[in-house]
């Protein structure tokens, strides 16, 4: 078995072990009903909700939240990644702010985003915006600085045009580092979403978790927050495996 497969086996074997502790400690009522439920009875609420259609409407919109806020903090981040790259005065003046970047607190800014844009997805969509630019932006910078020069240095020699040599040279070795950046936009934008469907408004999954809570509906509530990791786990994971793959090639390269 190889180190990689080690690994992955090791991570399987932790979840599982840890799942399976907490159903015998529900299960034995060392962990009180009312504070947390067995994994089991969460995975059964949650098949009932998704076959009864209950949460439908709230998947789909906070996914397609989800995936705008990725979608718009990827391709903004790396743009702005690669501008301040070249450019390193913008960029000595730019890096205190982005090591800082999470210090600030993007939340406080959501009522003056229901002021400006209304009761929305729009106001959801920026916070995850906002929340995952940053990400993506110290990972564009990460892997262009990671670009070793004599891959440059050979591109003058074969005398290829800009944008040959930054689709076929500089984006394949800057790859694993920009996937790094796209599995930190993805984590964030979730973040920043279901956070703000908690905080204010009429749906999506952070919006119902919420509601159940307060209504003390701990099925419901347990089997969305299941629900939301596993996704968010599955997403990040495939993310991370083809980071991994890219690393290794770079690697042996």
């Amino acid at each position: 078995m190889s180190r990689q497969a080690a690994i992955g086996w090791t991570r399987v074997a932790v979840i599982v072990g840890s799942i399976l502790l907490i159903e015998a400690l529900c299960r034995l009522k060392i962990i009180n009903p009312l504070t947390l439920i067995p994994p089991s009875e969460m995975a059964a609420s949650l098949w009932e909700l998704i076959v009864t259609g209950k949460v439908t409407d709230d998947i789909a919109q906070t996914f397609s939240t989800v995936a705008i806020a990725f979608v718009l903090s990827v391709v903004t981040g790396f743009i702005l990644g690669a501008v301040i790259h070249a450019l390193p005065r913008v960029r000595r003046a730019v890096d205190p702010l982005l090591a800082s970047y999470y210090s600030i607190p993007f939340f406080v800014f959501y009522p003056l985003l229901i002021a400006l844009f209304g009761l929305n997805t729009i106001p959801l969509i920026v916070i995850g915006f906002v929340f995952a630019t940053a990400a993506m932006v110290i990972s564009t910078l990460n892997g262009l600085d990671r670009v070793p020069r004599v891959l440059s240095k050979t591109t003058r020699v074969l005398r290829m045009s800009s944008s040959s040599s930054v689709l076929f040279v500089t984006l394949p070795a800057a790859a694993p580092y920009l996937f790094t950046g796209l599995k930190l936009a993805l984590a964030y934008s979730f973040i920043g979403v279901i956070a703000g469907e908690f905080i204010l408004s009429g749906g999506g999954l952070g919006y119902s978790i919420a509601y159940a809570y307060n209504n003390f509906d701990n099925q419901t509530m347990y089997a969305l927050m299941m629900f939301v990791l596993v996704i968010a786990t599955v997403m990040n994971g495939a993310l991370h495996v083809f980071e991994q793959r890219m690393l290794r090639r770079r690697a042996r390269a």
